[in-house]
């Protein structure tokens, strides 16, 4: 339970830098967090992601929005250090168990990207970043001459660093620590192998660029856990308008209340993705929330090395179609796109590829260099193999639409 006045703090900061919050609220001293108004996408797009902010602000651009902009996400000087403290917290913890001198971040952009070096650095480390234009080969070469005792990266990222070299070990790697995709435990294994280390060696970290670290895997404790300062809740389907047939029994739509984040509305915001196990454990005897596993994101939005929406999909292909149905499937983080159109040729699916993948031009970068593997677009031949109970888990979303 939050304390009343607490919570009353953070409403009043709310309206201070969001005076919009006021409309939506049912009360302005609610005695309870769920009495609040769950911050939507819908909430975000009309009030948050294409307002003007304080010059001041640090201002992060990211997927696409149904306004065919791309999102605005802001950070103050506070939350810029507030971002900063807690990655140094939880880094210097995982590491400290070895003699770790030197890192290296491969990270693509954005702001994690943007702020690995002084990360690291003030953990008390030499770091290195490699730029995310170069050639995958590039990577390669950088990562044998600095040979760093840890490496900073994305699944994605590191699954086409491993597929360019033969011996992955010569990389001197001791510590792992990703960011910024779904990294499951056979992945992990695989890694770890190839790398030659042990996996609890390997620590996989949740987060977004909306609220920053949400939540970092425990070896000890066979769960992922989430950071000191955060309110996390597990939504139901159903109470986003959503077909509850989406989630399992155990599954929920995580939604996160940050008592840090001043710059953003971070009271009940709904992040869409979904997480397995979701229940508090005994940590160093206190309660904490955790999660077994992050499964899949619902909604519009997905990561392929960064952000890409469905809107930014929907935009390269109406270029080419007048009519068509789409379907989008997530399959070990690679993006696929399933278009059935009467008016779909081969020459129009390829242009779409590679529409999709410049939508996002830091993406498009990574493609082709080998950093990111393709978006694939396929055409849909059978209609009905969507409709199955077995694909029909698969899809994320699916929309229709026709020119005017």
């Amino acid at each position: 339970m939050i304390e009343k006045e607490r919570l009353q703090t953070k409403i009043n900061e709310m309206i201070t830098y969001f005076p919009w919050y006021r409309d939506y609220l049912s009360s302005m001293e609610p005695d309870d967090l769920l009495r609040l108004p769950l911050i939507t996408r819908e909430i975000l797009e009309k009030h948050y992601y294409h307002q003007d902010f304080n010059p001041a602000w640090k201002i992060y651009q990211t997927s696409g929005t149904s306004s065919r902009k791309r999102k605005k996400i802001v950070y103050s000087k506070e939350d810029d250090q507030e971002y900063l403290d807690k990655k140094v917290h939880i880094y210097a913890r995982f590491l400290q168990d070895k003699p770790i001198r030197t890192a290296m971040s491969d990270m693509g952009t954005g702001h994690a990207a943007n702020t690995a070096m002084e990360v690291f650095k003030s953990v008390g480390l030499i770091c290195e970043d490699i730029p995310y234009h170069l050639p995958v080969q590039d990577h390669v070469k950088l990562l044998k001459q600095f040979r760093p005792d840890c490496l900073y990266t994305m699944p994605s990222i590191l699954e086409s660093v491993l597929s360019a070299t033969d011996h992955p070990e010569q990389f001197g790697i001791q510590k792992v620590i990703l960011v910024g995709e779904v990294a499951s435990a056979q992945w992990q294994n695989k890694v770890a192998s190839r790398l030659r280390i042990d996996r609890k060696e390997i620590m996989d970290t949740y987060g977004s660029i909306e609220i920053g670290t949400i939540a970092y895997y425990s070896h000890e404790h066979g769960c992922y856990l989430f950071v000191e300062g955060l309110v996390p809740e597990g939504i139901r389907a159903e109470e986003l308008g959503l077909d509850e047939d989406l989630l399992r029994e155990d599954e929920r739509i995580l939604a996160l209340t940050s008592f840090s984040r001043k710059t953003f509305p971070a009271v009940r915001f709904v992040t869409y993705d979904v997480v397995r196990g979701f229940k508090p454990i005994h940590v160093a005897g206190k309660m904490v929330p955790s999660f077994k596993s992050l499964v899949k994101r619902v909604g519009t939005e997905w990561k392929h090395g960064e952000k890409i929406s469905f809107y930014d999909i929907e935009e390269a292909a109406f270029r080419y179609l007048d009519k068509a149905t789409i379907w989008i499937q997530v399959d070990h983080n690679k993006l696929l796109v399933w278009i059935d159109s009467p008016y779909i040729t081969d020459f129009i699916r390829k242009q779409i590829q590679v529409d999709i993948q410049d939508q996002i031009p830091e993406i498009g970068i990574m493609i082709r260099n080998g950093i990111l593997d393709e978006i694939q677009v396929n055409v849909v031949t059978d209609p009905k193999q969507f409709q199955t109970d077995r694909v029909k888990k698969k899809v994320i979303h699916h929309k229709q639409w026709e020119r005017h």
